[in-house]
């Protein structure tokens, strides 16, 4: 990683730096530099001066910055003089620019400020040609014309070019920027602001800089470019209202803090556009508390208000600018700076910096707050010579007054009390914490330090210096340092080679009692005890030693902060810098040899360093230990603290394809964000946005995670599509789609964003019992968790308002009871058993529940001719007629070549064949006849046919894993579960199911221990059937091929097959296809799509009595055990266009009124399959209110006469 620094401004404008592979705060080495601000880029540092004025800092590079200025000599020929400078008037200037517009003289170039010096002298350029030949000379006809090097007869003018090269010169130096000349500068500037370097459109740019007036006006420096650092001069962009600071990020954010409060946003930056076109105002975050600072970096915004809150702005980048919404981060901060890797500095109320820990690009809200634990000073230690003979012998006076000068100001200490201080009393010292710091939290103070001889300087009460808030006071301050600085005991630098051996100095009393404070039991010995198992080699001291050290040279007080900048700093969280080690802050002191202590919250060291051994008696070494021990206890203590996190945002970021919404409608590649945050109560709240860009113009699409209803997976040609439904795109049946490059990228994305639909919902585990389960016509399974206000009479929770959730397998119908029981048939008639666990968090033993599946399904394409009189039936259709190859509806071409698996997860296992199974009979070469299209096709040909069609299929197979067990070997196409209330209770749960062939078969054993069952029991019928359903006491109905209705007679759970069938007549003139038993009614639906309910059902005469139409529009129907009705739609009103297949609520279904009163619309654009059978959660009832007034009638009155709803029609 390259040498980067760190910027910091203390209250003084004293300006600091500090590198990455260094430990020590440097100064500028111009003494007199006062700057108020500073701000940081790639290889350069901009602040402004106490003195109002702009200066630059170029980090020094092994490649010199140069410029080359050049300007062009221009001549015409005559015939007098031959080539002279003499031109016509209409010519260019002898001396111009290469446009000829504009004059350029030789003497008229003057170097733009001190910062550079030229190089050299003008001289021609001559890398056109020879130069013994041209002299660097190019000709051509006439101005402007195409020059040569090569002269001809018609050359009538002639130009060459002029060089001269300037350097800059002030590179690691602080250099003014000169003032605009000749055109206005402007006003006194306020604060700065570097960025831009990073645009999204292209990396590795040049810096804008900006800037704010003391009037508020918003500035933009013009001509900034890797060869001119300074720039050419300043653009003014118009703001609506008067601007107090702003921030540029790396990348095209631009926000800005005005003088009320509130925020501006810059929107439209770009490479062709760097100052942007519109602002937006934005309010504080904090409520009716205004902003105080604001800092973007590349998709990120953080602001402190007045009341030194931290808050971060969710939602940002280049496409939103302004973001979606703000989040409370914990620690009190005054200054806060986004530098290099969104890393986030800042200053704190105590003046302090910090640095933010755990920023990422998937958290870049971070963890919590870390002090920058650097040294400070600008003298450099002094090492003296150790003599062997002499360890542990004495304690120098210069470690005395050394340790002694480490106090920090009265301002951090506070005066001494009166009470307890005595005249041998030293201030308080403070022993060193861990560097997580919880903001604002108190101190514990030490046990004061005593000695016999403390200096009488140290006794005395010292004003409390002024700090200043803002850089405003800045001169105030420097006018009156020495009124304001805490008196310093002097030290006296000693040269290594003047070294002499101190005189001995008293030796530590030893305590008498325990209970007396043991001397020094407030430093941190951790360093001494280093030193001396470091010495444990050379000769030991005797029993009764005194103490030595180096005689060290005194340090100025700790900086006291006020800005910092970090846009030059190149950190991450995985950076290993000392100064940012998350331990102790004394360990980068200790890699010194010096002992750090804490005042006040903020680390100072001593000024020499300790390499002595320290000879003890037993009792100090029993209190020193006991001491270290309680110190490393409560180091522990606090780092088992967690962090703060009373807020934080984690985010994961891709690339998908996104099929857009409007026409034409085409795949966009797109950019996407899923950022969610993390509330102090533990709540979370995700946003998903969708990036793009349209006429040039960034835009983005986004969708709440909580407003999220379905992810389901889709095929658009041939992509790894999902959709992304919420309450307002089901309505306008118009979901986000989505495609991902891989199968893997979609998994995962389809993985995250369902686990925080589903967490963000309280949703945690398998599927529970009362779940609704539904598959759609791709396969995918779909469950759905009900609420008791899913089936309340009133206040029914509309449809599409539920979430529906993937669970793994594929299948092409489900069906479930309130037990725990699913069963599932595949599209190659697979049965398949649920293994999961029901409403329990997952275990260890569930990952044994994952099973291997397949599934094979047939894609049919449909081959159609037309009859004529020359050629018989043949591939030329009229104008009017459908493709010749087509799907079943003649609506859509589909060759065998175009035709596709139903998506990319399917594989072709067989070659397209001609199907002689269609329904309705094919001739031997599969063909089907009919008069015309579209009309019903039959197996034989007659007279009257005019059209063909025969059927064509391929097989397609897909594997994967999921929660299923198969169930051999006999192949079904329907299957139904007996529903039940939740309490019931069964030894045995009927099962019933039809074979491919059309057989009835009943499953025994099953039960919620043994899902499986042990075997089928075949019942025997006189004819195939189609359709098979049982519902409440054991009543079973069926429906045979033919349409026929049957009713199984004496089923019980002692004779689960049992007795005989009974025959109910159809609907008159109408095929039933499907049927649903519940708990006291029967709904089925026929080959018209149209519903019906049988009416008349009793206990004593359970076949009903007659069949009323309910609706249409139906294609499946699902009945619960409480009656409750939900089918699959064909469409959904005002929506041709949408793919069939939705979901629908019945309301309005109760006691006195069974069938119903209206439909309610869900999800819908391709569901298959819907059951309902294990939701048997009633919503609870009321109690009754007393009767009021007259007694009513006990009968209940009727209810009015209601026509049938219909489902095309709400």
């Amino acid at each position: 990683m390259p040498i980067t620094l760190l910027w910091a401004v203390d209250v003084y404008g004293r300006v600091y730096s500090l590198s990455t592979a260094g430990q020590r705060w440097e100064r500028a080495d111009d003494m007199l530099l006062e700057l108020k601000r500073v701000t940081a880029g790639k290889g350069r540092c901009w602040g402004i001066g106490c003195d109002h004025h702009v200066y630059l800092n170029m980090m020094p590079s092994e490649t010199s910055i140069r410029y080359r200025e050049e300007t062009y000599e221009n001549q015409r020929w005559n015939p007098v003089d031959s080539f002279t400078d003499t031109l016509l008037p209409t010519d260019r200037w002898p001396w111009s620019d290469v446009t000829g517009m504009n004059p350029q003289p030789l003497h008229s170039f003057e170097l733009p400020s001190r910062s550079w010096e030229w190089e050299g002298d003008w001289y021609v350029d001559q890398s056109c040609g020879e130069p013994n030949q041209t002299g660097g000379w190019e000709y051509a006809v006439d101005f402007p014309a195409n020059f040569s090097p090569d002269k001809k007869w018609n050359s009538c003018v002639r130009r060459r070019r002029w060089i001269r090269y300037r350097r800059y010169t002030a590179q690691g130096t602080w250099a003014k920027i000169p003032l605009d000349n000749p055109r206005k500068p402007p006003l006194p500037l306020c604060d700065i602001s570097c960025g831009g370097w990073e645009m999204s459109d292209q990396s590795g740019r040049y810096p804008y800089l900006w800037g704010v007036s003391q009037q508020g006006e918003v500035w933009f420096r013009e001509g900034i470019h890797p060869r001119v650092p300074e720039g050419s001069g300043w653009e003014e962009v118009e703001v609506p209202k008067e601007v107090a600071q702003l921030s540029a990020g790396p990348g095209d954010l631009l926000w800005a803090l005005l003088w009320d409060g509130n925020l501006l946003v810059r929107t439209g930056l770009s490479l062709d556009s760097p100052t942007g076109t519109s602002w937006v105002e934005l309010e504080s975050p904090g409520k009716e508390i205004e902003a105080l600072h604001v800092t973007v970096g590349v998709s990120v915004v953080w602001v402190v208000t007045k009341d030194y809150k931290v808050w971060f702005r969710r939602g940002v980048n280049s496409h939103n600018p302004c973001g979606s919404g703000w989040i409370s981060i914990g620690g009190e901060m005054m200054v806060v700076d986004v530098g290099l890797n969104e890393q986030v500095w800042a200053v704190g109320e105590d003046r302090g910096l910090y640095f933010r820990m755990g920023v990422t690009l998937s958290e870049p809200s971070g963890s919590g707050w870390i002090p920058v634990s650097a040294q400070w000073g600008n003298s450099k230690e002094v090492i003296p010579t150790r003599k062997e003979s002499e360890f542990g012998d004495q304690l120098a006076e210069a470690s005395k007054s050394s340790l002694l000068s480490c106090t920090d100001s009265d301002s951090e200490l506070g005066p001494p009390d009166p009470q307890n201080s005595t005249e041998k009393d030293f201030p308080v010292l403070e022993a060193a914490a861990p560097s997580v710091v919880p903001l604002g939290g108190a101190d514990t103070p030490s046990p004061p330090l005593k000695t016999e001889d403390p200096p009488s300087a140290l006794q005395q009460d010292a004003p409390k210096p002024f700090i200043p808030a803002s850089d405003s006071f800045i001169n105030s301050l420097v006018s009156d340092r020495d009124k304001t600085s805490t008196p310093q005991l002097p030290i006296t630098e000693v040269p290594l080679e003047e070294v002499e051996e101190p005189s001995p100095a008293p030796i530590l009393p030893t305590p008498e009692t325990a209970g007396h404070d043991v001397p020094w039991m407030n430093v941190d010995l951790e360093g001494a005890e280093a030193a001396r198992c470091a010495q444990a080699t050379g000769p030991s001291s005797g029993a009764q030693g005194t103490l030595e050290t180096s005689q060290g040279v005194g340090v100025e007080d700790a900086p006291v902060w006020t800005w910092v900048s970090g846009g030059g700093c190149d950190v991450d969280a995985c950076s290993q810098i000392s100064w940012l080690s998350p331990t102790e802050i004394y360990c980068a002191c200790h890699l010194y040899g010096c002992l750090s202590v804490c005042l006040s919250k903020r680390p100072t060291c001593l000024s020499g360093p300790l390499t002595s051994s320290l000879s003890l008696t037993p009792v100090q070494s029993a209190a020193w230990s006991e001491q270290q021990q309680q110190q490393q206890e409560n180091r522990e203590e606090i780092s088992k603290k967690p962090l703060e996190r009373s807020h934080s945002v984690w985010m994961r970021k891709g690339a998908l394809r996104w099929w857009r919404d409007w026409k034409p409608q085409r795949w966009v590649d797109v950019g996407v964000a899923l950022e969610q945050s993390t509330k102090s109560d533990g709540g979370k709240d995700s946003i998903f946005f969708v990036y793009y860009t349209q006429y040039d113009e960034k835009k983005y699409v986004h969708v709440f995670i909580h407003e999220v209803t379905a992810l389901v997976p889709v095929f658009m040609d041939c992509h790894y599509a999902f959709a992304v439904y919420t309450t307002q795109r089901t309505k306008q049946r118009w979901p986000l789609v989505l495609a991902a490059q891989t199968e893997k990228d979609m998994n995962d994305w389809l993985c995250l964003l369902s686990d925080c639909c589903c967490e963000c919902r309280g949703i945690t585990g398998p599927p529970s019992r009362q779940a609704l389960w539904s598959t759609t016509s791709k396969g995918d399974i779909m469950v759905h968790e009900p609420s008791f206000s899913l089936e309340a009479p009133a206040h029914t929770l509309a449809c599409d308002l539920m979430f529906w959730r993937q669970v793994p397998g594929h299948l092409r119908c489900v069906e479930s009871n309130s037990l725990g029981l699913v069963w599932g048939v595949g599209w190659d008639g697979t049965a398949w058993v649920y293994s999961g666990r029901y409403g329990q968090q997952p275990t260890p033993g569930d990952a044994v529940q994952m099973h291997q599946q397949t599934d094979v399904r047939s894609v049919h394409v449909y081959e159609n001719q037309r009859w004529n009189p020359v050629t018989g039936y043949t591939d030329k259709g009229l104008p009017t007629d459908r493709p010749m190859w087509s799907d079943e509806s003649g609506l859509k071409e589909c060759t065998k070549g175009n035709t596709h698996p139903p998506s990319p997860q399917w594989s072709w296992v067989s070659e397209w064949a001609v199907d002689y199974g269609v329904p309705g009979g094919a001739d031997k070469e599969g063909w089907q006849y009919a008069a015309d299209f579209p009309t019903t096709f039959h197996g034989h040909k007659t007279m009257k046919d005019f059209v063909r069609r025969r059927r064509w299929t391929r097989k397609c197979k897909i594997t994967l894993r999921g929660p299923w067990q198969q169930v051999p070997p006999i192949r079904l196409t329907d299957i139904c579960l007996m529903p039940c209330l939740a309490q019931s209770r069964m030894e045995q749960v009927p099962v019933w199911a039809l074979s491919d062939k059309g057989d009835v078969l009943c499953r025994l054993g099953v039960s919620p221990q043994n899902p499986p069952g042990s075997s089928w029991l075949h019942v025997g019928t006189d004819q195939p059937f189609k359709s098979i359903s049982i519902g409440g006491a054991n009543q079973v109905w069926a429906i045979a091929k033919d349409g026929a209705v049957f009713y199984r007679g004496s089923v019980s759970p002692q004779n689960p097959a049992g007795e005989c069938w009974y025959h109910i007549p159809s609907p008159p003139r109408q095929t039933l296809r499907q049927l649903s038993v519940g708990r006291t009614s029967v709904f089925a639906v026929d080959e018209n799509s149209n519903l019906w309910i049988r009416q008349g059902l009793t206990p004593s005469y359970p076949q009903g009595s007659a069949w009323e139409l309910i609706s249409n529009n139906v294609t499946k129907v699902s009945v619960g055990p409480l009656d409750q009705v939900w089918i699959i739609a064909e469409g959904v009103p005002c929506f041709p266009a949408e793919t069939p297949g939705a979901v629908c609520h019945r309301l309005g279904v109760g006691p006195m009124q069974p069938k119903g009163q209206s439909w309610d619309y869900g999800i819908g654009g391709g569901w298959e399959h819907i059951s309902v059978r294990g939701n048997s959660a009633e919503a609870p009832r009321a109690p009754h209110p007393p009767p009021v007034g007259a007694p009513r009638s006990p009968l209940p009155p009727r209810p009015p006469t209601q026509v049938n709803g219909n489902a095309v029609g709400v």
